[in-house]
């Protein structure tokens, strides 16, 4: 079979430990094979980004902000045992932020329906997608130890060096703590823009939710300029037959549980990295769950949801046997693929890119499948294979669809 042409570059991240070397292997079995295709390679491992001060990494991004389209392995983001473990420098910022920052881009996570790995959650039948918010909140927060009695105060100052407003966060008795946030409205109106184009897109409503009424300035932002996005693109919402609605968090998070799903969660920072784990977790495993950084203008950066997998690492470097998910980190591939044809306007592409999730689900829903989905699994009879065995076994099922 002749390989399939892919006209524009994709851009290539890659990453640590044990996803690195997933990473490889789905590039070898899934990708060289079948497509003609120039991949712009940068490497995210965190040796590489601390030799070049992560440079690397902001270049990585710029590539993506050329192309469009990235593609993203799992990395490290080092704390001081990481630091002495790999002698860098520093500790590096995460790789994640760091790109987000640059293409002001919002995290969409949805988790991959198998039919034999039912919802612990019995009422969800369609996928809950998570947009979260990537900026600001605890993630930049300023923090203090107050350590006897006295008073924080949260003051701004104008440009001009002129003192506007001064409020009492707290007076202290005796030791405490103290913190501040900030989010920026070109931000939030970004993060709801992008929620809206990724709505309309899947044709899936709009679950919006933060605490409004306690946080009557800062989460009350959130929602006036949601609210005011929704009015504004009433007419897209109605033609695309779906709508938006605003919830209180706690109801949204009672409501979530006995919903069918089906619809995009939008949710603030915090808020965002919680519930696309529960969520995850409720639909089976963070091995099944995609994730896809989406920026206003319309820039794609797709990776697994789950981290490096170090505990694997460890096996691997031992030379013992892996049964490593690699699902979600071969639909970051996929869904990369599909856009990358999607936007070149190639059916070809978009199509190989739809028959290798087909054969990933069709290998799981045939018994075939990693140790951490065997437990989950309702099919009558079950195989274990290691993570190479994996790969193997869907890589035959692809061959037969493209014969």
């Amino acid at each position: 079979m002749s390989k399939i042409k892919v006209k524009t570059p994709l851009v290539e991240l890659d990453g640590d430990e044990m996803t690195r070397i997933i990473w490889k292997e789905i590039k070898d079995r899934f990708i060289h094979p079948y497509l003609d295709i120039n991949l712009e390679y940068y490497d995210l491992g965190v040796e590489y980004r601390d030799k070049t001060d992560d440079k690397v990494t902001v270049d990585s991004a710029k590539a993506i902000q050329k192309h469009g389209v990235g593609v993203k392995c799992a990395t490290i983001t080092p704390n001081a045992d990481r630091v002495k473990e790999y002698n860098l420098k520093q500790e590096w910022k995460s790789p994640n932020g760091t790109i987000r920052a640059i293409l002001d881009g919002t995290v969409f996570r949805k988790p991959i329906i198998i039919k034999n790995i039912p919802a612990a959650v019995n009422s969800w039948k369609k996928p809950i997608a998570i947009g979260r918010h990537a900026y600001g909140d605890i993630y930049r927060d300023v923090e203090m130890i107050v350590d006897g009695p006295g008073k924080v105060e949260l003051v701004y100052t104008d440009a001009s060096g002129k003192e506007k407003q001064r409020l009492l966060v707290n007076e202290y008795k005796g030791s405490g703590v103290a913190l501040a946030m900030h989010n920026l409205d070109d931000s939030i109106t970004s993060f709801a823009k992008a929620c809206f184009n990724y709505a309309l897109s899947e044709k899936i409503s709009i679950w919006f939710a933060t605490k409004d009424t306690i946080s009557k300035k800062y989460h009350a932002r959130f929602r006036e300029i949601f609210d005011k996005m929704s009015v504004e693109r009433d007419a897209e919402l109605k033609a695309a037959g779906i709508s938006y609605n605003y919830y209180l968090i706690d109801d949204a998070v009672a409501q979530i549980v006995k919903n069918e799903g089906g619809q995009l969660w939008a949710l603030m920072n915090y808020d965002g990295d919680v519930m696309s784990d529960m969520v995850a977790s409720g639909f089976g495993s963070l091995g099944l769950m995609t994730s896809v950084l989406v920026s206003p203008d319309g820039k794609y950066e797709y990776e697994a949801a789950h981290g490096t997998v170090t505990r694997h690492y460890r096996k691997y470097q031992k030379g013992e046997t892996t049964s490593t998910n690699s699902v979600a980190s071969i639909f970051a591939w996929t869904g990369a693929i599909a856009k990358r044809g999607e936007l070149d306007g190639t059916p070809d592409v978009v199509n190989f890119a739809k028959k290798l999730e087909e054969a990933i689900i069709e290998t799981i829903e045939g018994g075939e499948m990693t140790k951490d989905l065997l437990s989950l699994s309702t099919a009558s009879s079950k195989k274990e294979l290691d993570t190479f065995q994996f790969m193997d076994a869907v890589k035959k099922r692809l061959d037969a669809k493209l014969k």
